[in-house]
C-alpha cells in the first residue's frame, strides 16, 4: 500500500530502524516471541498497542514486536542466511502461495491444536482461504484491508448524485451522467489506487489475472476494464493526470476516492469534509467488486523456534482474534467474525463492508502465486493507459511481457508463456 494513513513522527521512525536493527539479537530468546511486521505507517503504532496489551497479561512468553522496513527483503537475508529468523512475522496474503511452494512456511497446525478458537468457522471465509494451500493452514488472518470508494456528501447533494448511492452501486454509466454539469474545478473521481481499480473490474467483467498458473494480462477482458475507467478520463470527469486526486478529494473537490479502508481516520482528520464510504464503481449495475488483501501471521520454518514458543504464538494469535477490534482503529476490517460482529465495531466505517453477505463476498483477495509481479505491472501501466499516454494494445503487451520476465528471473528459468 502505498498510501497509509501518515507519516509516522520522526521519533518513531527512528525507533521502528532500531527495533529493526536489533531484531535478529532478540530472535534467540526463549523468553520472547521476535515478530516482524512491514507496518512502517501508522498502523505500526496500533500493533504496538496491541502487543502492549498483550504483555500487559503477563503471558508465559512476551512478544516483541518489530517494525521492520523493506521487511521482504530482509527475510530473504535472514532465510538464507538460517540466523535471526523471526518466531512470527506478518505477510501479505499473495505472499503465502509462493512462500509455501518454496517450504519456507510451518504449517499452523501446532498453534491450532493449543487453541481451538483459531479455526475457520471464527474467521471472515476469504481471509482465511488466503492462508490455505491444498488444506494445509499456513497463516491465521489478522485483518482485510480493501481498496473502497469514499464520497463527499456535500458535493454528492449538489450534483444530483444521491440516487448513485440508493443501490449501493455506482456504475461508470451513472458518473458519465454528470459530464458537463459540474462546476470550474470539481471532478467526479480521482485516480487513487487505480490500479486496485483496475483489478476489482476485471471480477466484475468475470476475468482473471492468470490461467493455468501462468499470468494473462494481455486479454480482452483486462482491455475492456481499461476502456470502461478511461471513459471517466476522457470525460473530464477523473482529477488531472499528475495531480495528486487523493489530497483533492480532501480538499473538497471531487466527489469520489478509490483509496483504501485505511484512509478512513486520515480523512477524518480533514475539518469541515463530511465524508461517508461505498464500494468503488463498476461498469456492470449487477456487481460491484473491491479488491482487498489480508495481514497473515505466519511461522518461517525456524528449527530454533521452541515448542515453549509455539504455544505462545498461539496464545497471542487467540489474542489477536478476540480482541482486534483495536485494530479496526487502524481503519482495517479484523478477519475475525466475533470481532465484526460485535456492537463495538458498528462505530467503525469499514463495517459497512461486513454489513451483508453481498458486502463480505465483494472484498476480493488475489491468491495467484505471482500476484505480486502482476500487482506492481498494473500499477505501473494503468495510468498511463487509462490517460492515453500509450497505445492500449502496446500497453497489455509491455505489461504481460513484464510479468512474464520477472517470474522466469524468480525461477531461473524461461520466461513464463514463452
Amino acid at each position: 500500500m502505498k498510501r497509509k494513513l501518515g507519516a509516522l513522527a520522526t521519533s518513531v521512525a527512528l525507533a521502528a530502524t532500531v527495533l529493526a536493527g536489533c531484531g535478529s539479537s532478540n530472535a534467540n530468546d526463549p523468553n520472547t516471541i521476535t515478530f516482524w511486521t512491514p507496518l512502517t505507517g501508522e498502523d505500526g503504532a496500533y500493533m504496538d498497542n496491541l502487543v502492549k496489551q498483550y504483555n500487559d497479561t503477563d503471558p508465559a512468553v512476551k512478544v516483541k514486536h518489530v517494525v521492520t522496513a523493506d521487511m521482504y527483503t530482509k527475510v530473504s537475508t535472514v532465510l538464507s542466511s538460517g540466523k535471526g529468523i523471526p518466531d512470527l512475522t506478518i505477510i501479505h496474503a499473495d505472499r503465502v502461495p509462493g512462500y509455501v511452494k518454496q517450504n519456507r512456511l510451518e504449517s499452523m497446525d501446532a498453534v491450532m491444536q493449543a487453541q481451538p478458537e483459531l479455526k475457520e468457522d471464527n474467521f471472515l471465509p476469504q481471509a482465511w482461504g488466503a492462508g490455505n494451500i491444498d488444506g494445509t493452514q499456513y497463516a491465521i488472518p489478522l485483518d482485510i484491508h480493501s481498496n473502497v470508494m469514499y464520497y463527499n456528501k456535500e458535493l454528492v447533494s449538489k450534483y444530483g448524485a444521491d440516487s448513485f448511492l440508493e443501490d449501493d452501486n455506482v456504475t461508470i454509466d451513472e458518473m458519465l451522467s454528470l459530464e458537463g454539469k459540474l462546476d470550474e474545478g470539481h471532478y467526479v473521481v480521482n485516480d487513487a489506487l487505480i490500479g486496485w481499480v483496475i483489478l476489482g473490474q476485471i471480477q466484475n467483467l468475470g476475468g482473471d489475472i492468470q490461467k493455468d498458473g501462468q499470468p494473462d494480462l494481455n486479454t480482452d477482458v483486462m482491455k475492456q476494464a481499461i476502456l470502461d475507467v478511461k471513459k471517466l478520463n476522457d470525460a473530464g470527469l477523473m482529477t488531472p493526470f499528475g495531480e495528486d486526486g487523493y489530497l483533492m478529494f480532501q480538499g473538497g473537490n471531487v466527489l469520489f476516492s478509490t483509496d483504501g479502508t485505511w484512509s478512513s481516520t486520515a480523512h477524518a482528520t480533514v475539518e469541515n469534509l463530511d465524508f461517508g464510504v461505498t464500494n468503488v464503481y463498476s461498469a456492470s449495475p449487477d456487481k460491484f467488486t473491491n479488491r482487498a488483501s489480508s495481514h497473515m501471521l505466519a511461522m518461517f520454518n525456524n528449527e530454533q523456534r521452541t515448542d515453549e514458543k509455539e504455544q505462545g504464538i498461539a496464545a497471542f494469535l487467540e489474542f489477536l482474534r478476540s480482541n482486534s477490534v483495536e485494530w479496526a482503529k487502524a481503519g482495517q476490517i479484523p478477519a475475525s467474525k466475533d470481532v465484526v460482529e460485535s456492537p463495538e465495531y458498528q462505530q467503525y466505517m469499514q463495517s459497512f463492508f461486513t454489513s451483508t453477505e453481498k458486502e463480505t463476498e465483494s472484498l476480493y483477495i488475489y491468491d495467484y502465486e505471482y500476484y505480486s509481479y502482476v500487482a506492481e505491472a498494473v500499477d505501473k501501466y494503468a495510468i498511463d493507459l487509462i490517460r492515453g499516454n500509450i497505445d492500449i494494445d502496446e500497453g497489455l503487451q509491455a505489461m504481460q511481457q513484464e510479468v512474464a520476465d520477472k517470474i522466469g528471473q524468480a525461477s531461473g528459468g524461461a520466461a513464463a508463456g514463452e
